[in-house]
């Protein structure tokens, strides 16, 4: 019979650690604004990811510079819109689209009247002092908003405000899942007739999950690259550059798990040979 709890108490633990490890990943750095911004901030470092930043930047600004009736060399905006993104405003100022771009997915901030689709917002960098010199040459004054969408028009994959719920309900299951993991292994420990025998078998739960997690990532890319799919132009490699990120982050999350759990079992392990030999002593 106590073998029996010992059992259920580590097959709960270690189900209860599977949900812990990516719903407390997600809430940090997803469900988070600050957390998301963060993010959206470290992966402005990566120069694909600026590239395509640029890219989109420079299209922009041909557009405006047009407006006016004027003409002018794509490879010159481009070379500016590349000199802003690989400069030191363009961090801030990146993380600062990404966090209307979070409000737009989790409060429906930032809808437009006009419809639902997602866009981003670029006028906070095309205003940067990188471009004002090549603007004003052109007589172009930057607009209050410019919008450019995430997803293709008929695309319904995200609706404003669609993820609220795991706004409001995402911590809750988060510290849940911690604390049940924590209980359950306390348990599983006081349960069980050797205690080094019983760590070793916490430490296979977290090697388990930190497995699992890193098999679930890889399977789940094919279904995130059908979402990205459906996102516009230079919108997809810059969606690549921050999937790219948080994949990073989460295999981070996922090695600290495998590495805790390899410390548990040799603890466990030492902990049952000493038993043994107190036992026989």
């Amino acid at each position: 019979m106590r073998f029996a709890v010992t059992v259920l108490m580590w097959l709960v633990t270690t189900m209860a650690l599977a949900v812990a490890v990516p719903t407390a990943w997600a809430q940090t750095h997803v469900v988070d604004v600050d957390g998301y911004t963060a993010m959206a901030k470290r992966a402005s470092s990566n120069p694909v990811l600026q590239a395509a930043v640029a890219s989109e930047l420079a299209t922009r600004a041909m557009v405006l510079i047009n407006q006016q009736g004027h003409s002018v060399d794509s490879s010159t905006v481009h070379d500016v819109a590349a000199g802003y993104t690989a400069g030191p405003d363009f961090p801030p100022q990146f993380a600062d689209a990404n966090r209307m771009a979070h409000d737009w997915m989790f409060t429906g901030a930032n809808a437009q009247s006009q419809g639902d689709q997602w866009v981003v917002y670029l006028s906070g960098m095309l205003k940067d002092g990188a471009f004002a010199p090549m603007l004003s040459k052109y007589n172009v004054r930057v607009p209050e908003t410019v919008r450019v969408p995430v997803t293709v028009t008929n695309s319904k994959i995200l609706q404003p405000g669609e993820l609220r719920p795991l706004a409001t309900w995402g911590p809750w299951v988060s510290i849940a899942a911690a604390v049940l993991t924590g209980i359950c292994a306390l348990l599983t420990l006081a349960v069980a007739r050797s205690r080094g025998r019983a760590l070793a078998g916490l430490g296979i739960s977290a090697l388990l999950v930190g497995a699992a997690g890193w098999a679930a990532i890889e399977l789940g890319r094919r279904r995130l690259n059908d979402a990205l799919n459906h996102t516009t132009g230079d919108i997809r490699r810059i969606a690549d550059g921050m999937v790219g990120d948080a994949e990073s982050s989460l295999h981070h999350w996922l090695d600290l798990t495998l590495a805790a759990g390899g410390v548990l079992v040799v603890l466990g392990v030492i902990a049952a040979a000493l038993g043994s030999l107190r036992k026989t002593a």
